[in-house]
């Protein structure tokens, strides 16, 4: 029980013990008390009980013989007695209503009491679930401070690899007495491009009329609006574990016509090459020797690369000029040149005669009769020698592969790059013309969108 309980059981008892006091002092226990007074004669003591609404403890004793008025109990004595009784009933009832109430109180105390431990309880989960958050903040604000320092190691290294390049251009360029200038432009004619390639009837046209290709591998390009090489029927990716094959046109007769990877080893190779084998234009047969998509490889490269090859043969790649010597020298091979715009057109440009000279002689070029409706670029390149930034076997003065970004067989420099720096959109802005141009296609600022070289043996 509550200090409060017993407080009240402390008043309760006072109450009584002040009561009680009061009732020996009133008027009936006083005359109680003189009662003995009387003579000795008649002193014999009678109790007499008044028995009222609530219960008198006590004797009263009134003196036999003779009795006054004054030393009667009368009604009126009665009547107080009653009416303290009723008090006191009063009183205990009060006492009672305060006990209940504050029993009420106390458990109103204990609901509070357990409601603020869960209140506690919930504080606790509520700072554990804060600290818990604040140290994830922590550890990601540490994470990334460290790829903040490891960006600015990157911008630092990169900003030290273009100030080292410059250096060796600065290098490179003291080499000549006099600074060359840059090659020639070539004219740009943005008239040459057609609105609408007509279609046109050559050997390489199959009978049955069908859509150009739209995609080689795992990339893809938009529909042309108007066909030039006519093929079979859409490619799919495919390689074949067989061979390996002198070239795809063998490949082909072999039973494999679906355009795809093959392994091939020409007469008198040292080693086996993967290239792209289409089967679907001009009867197939075609051997990849070069392919540009997307700009994903980069083509800006010294001697041994173009030598030996490099690219992803499912996308762009450079079959090497070496394989590429290999495969010319087994028989007479034309070459077709395949040219997408940016508006979705294609147009072609082909060469009854194709092969390269021996590294002996820096593979040199020789082509022989142009036919197609992309424009004869690539005549003024027959007959010269393959450059790269590394060796320098083109007739100008400077060398066109810095200029171009890329190797080819330059003249000084000429009026073809299919292996310059893929440019998106069609027209590009920059100090020389290096990128995928053909100049009787677009000039000398329209890269390409998408270029491929491919040989087949002369039927």
């Amino acid at each position: 029980m509550g200090p409060g309980i017993w407080s009240l059981f402390a008043l309760f008892g006072l109450s009584l013990w002040s009561n009680s006091h009061a009732l020996t002092k009133s008027p009936i226990f006083s005359r109680i008390r003189r009662a003995p007074e009387a003579s000795e004669e008649n002193k014999k003591c009678s109790y007499t009980f008044l028995v009222p609404e609530q219960k008198i403890t006590g004797p009263i004793c009134a003196a036999r013989g003779y009795s006054t008025d004054k030393d009667r109990v009368t009604r009126l004595d009665v009547s107080v007695v009653r009416d303290l009784l009723s008090k006191q009933r009063r009183e205990m009832e009060t006492l009672k209503l305060v006990v209940d109430v504050d029993g009420n109180l106390v458990n109103e105390m204990k609901l509070l009491r357990k409601e603020s431990r869960n209140m506690n309880s919930r504080v606790t989960q509520l700072y554990m679930q804060l600290l818990h958050e604040i140290i994830r903040k922590r550890d990601n604000s540490l994470e990334l401070a460290q790829l903040e320092t490891r960006i600015l190691n990157a911008t630092t290294e990169s900003l030290r690899l273009a100030s080292r390049y410059r250096e060796l251009e600065a290098k490179y360029s003291a080499l000549y007495e006099q600074p060359p200038l840059g090659p020639p432009l070539v004219q740009v004619v943005p008239e040459n491009i057609p609105v609408n390639v007509p279609r046109f009837t050559n050997e390489i046209q199959r009978v049955n009329a069908r859509g150009f290709v739209r995609d080689r591998g795992s990339h893809s390009g938009p529909s042309p609006t108007s066909s030039t090489l006519e093929v079979k029927k859409p490619p799919q990716r495919n390689f074949s574990g067989e061979g390996a094959f002198r070239d795809c046109l063998e490949a082909q007769e072999a039973g494999h016509s679906t355009s795809g990877m093959y392994l091939l080893q020409p007469h008198e190779a040292e080693r086996q090459v993967q290239v792209w084998c289409e089967q679907d234009i001009d009867n197939g047969g075609w051997t990849v020797i070069q392919s540009r998509r997307d700009g994903s490889v980069n083509f800006f490269r010294n001697w041994d690369n173009y030598k030996s090859g490099f690219g992803n043969i499912d996308g762009e790649y450079w079959l090497g000029l070496e394989g590429i010597y290999n495969l010319g020298r087994q028989g007479d091979y034309k070459l077709l040149v395949e040219l997408e715009d940016w508006m979705g057109k294609k147009v072609y440009a082909q060469y009854n005669s194709f092969h390269l000279e021996p590294e002996s002689e820096g593979y040199r070029l020789r082509l022989g009769t142009y036919q197609g409706n992309a424009g004869d670029s690539l005549a003024s390149h027959n007959g010269k020698q393959f450059t790269t930034l590394d060796r320098d076997k083109d007739a100008f003065s400077g060398n066109c592969a810095h200029f171009h970004k890329g190797g080819w067989w330059y003249s000084a420099c000429g009026q073809t790059n299919l292996n310059g720096v893929w440019y998106t959109g069609g027209v590009y802005r920059s100090k020389f013309q290096d990128g995928i141009f053909w100049a009787d296609y677009g000039g000398g600022f329209y890269s390409m969108k998408a270029v491929r070289m491919m040989i087949r043996p002369i039927d």
